[in-house]
């Protein structure tokens, strides 16, 4: 098998992994406070992680996590954790899916404002049009608009500012010490948002079942995801994370009856097209 051929199924593998770990924690939210199912949700990764950098042979800590770029991608974490996660409970997790597909295009952008990559009109002019889709699918102005989008936004934000902190992250720390550093954040995050709604609730089992399922499925789709992109080349695999929107769709739709309406599709084809261009551009000027 081609290394192209199998990064892209190890992508695809990741963001049906990500789409069925939403679906856990939507639906555990529904019992249970958001900030204590982030807590812990961050816990059961964190642990997880753990494990994994000991199987390793690696540090659980290191000094590097205290340094600048770390920090900053920690700040970006649980930015984009927490707010993508208020989005997708409190709003449809197929809304909260599309407007999440826009971050490959805000990397892109901030790679170029912020750490001097090239990127010709022609990126520039995709990175227009996916906004474009955006604005779409939030509908500011217009009488579907709904206060509460303006979560999935942040949360893409922090997700894109995320990415873009990762490119400047030290290099002696693995893939398993990134997952620690981030869902220790999570957590963190979690236990404050926990505290603002009233303290923390013990789980029944089928909402603890709910998180440990959730849990399984993103330390599963993150090693995925860690392995694509080091498999293929990045302009051939990293189109697939489109694929999250279909997941996002079908689950949106078979679970909690999700019907997405002609803007938010048109919208979302605006997105991932560009997204698309725009990594081909990529692909074509590196």
């Amino acid at each position: 098998m081609g290394d192209n051929l199998r990064g892209s199924l190890f992508m695809i593998a990741a963001m049906a992994g990500f789409a069925v770990e939403d679906m856990f924690l939507k639906a555990a939210a529904r019992s249970l406070p958001t900030g204590e199912v982030l807590m812990l949700f961050g816990l059961g990764g964190l642990l997880a992680f753990v494990g994994l950098t000991r199987r390793n042979g690696q540090d659980i800590w290191s000094s590097a996590y205290l340094s600048r770029p770390i920090l900053v991608r920690s700040g970006f974490e649980v930015t984009g954790r927490l707010f993508y996660t208020l989005a997708f409970v409190l709003t449809p997790l197929t809304f909260a899916t599309a407007i999440l597909q826009a971050t490959p295009l805000v990397v892109v952008a901030g790679a170029a404002l912020f750490l001097g990559e090239r990127v010709g009109w022609r990126r520039w002019t995709a990175i227009g049009v996916g906004l474009a889709g955006v604005l779409l699918i939030l509908r500011p102005g217009l009488a579907g608009f709904e206060p509460l989008s303006v979560l999935a936004l942040l949360g893409m934000l922090g997700f894109a500012g995320r990415d873009l902190a990762t490119r400047a992250a030290p290099p002696v720390l693995s893939n398993a010490q990134l997952g620690i550093c981030g869902f220790s954040m999570l957590t963190l995050a979690g236990a404050i948002l926990a505290t603002v709604e009233g303290g923390l609730h013990l789980p029944d089992l089928p909402t603890a079942g709910l998180i440990a399922a959730a849990t399984v499925f993103g330390v599963f789709a993150y090693n995925s995801l860690t392995i694509a992109m080091r498999t293929g080349e990045v302009g051939a695999v990293t189109p697939w994370r489109y694929t999250r929107l279909v997941f996002g769709i079908v689950l949106g739709a078979t679970v909690f009856g999700e019907r997405p309406d002609t803007l938010m599709i048109a919208g979302s084809v605006l997105v991932v097209g560009s997204g698309v261009f725009a990594l081909v551009r990529t692909r074509k000027v590196g």
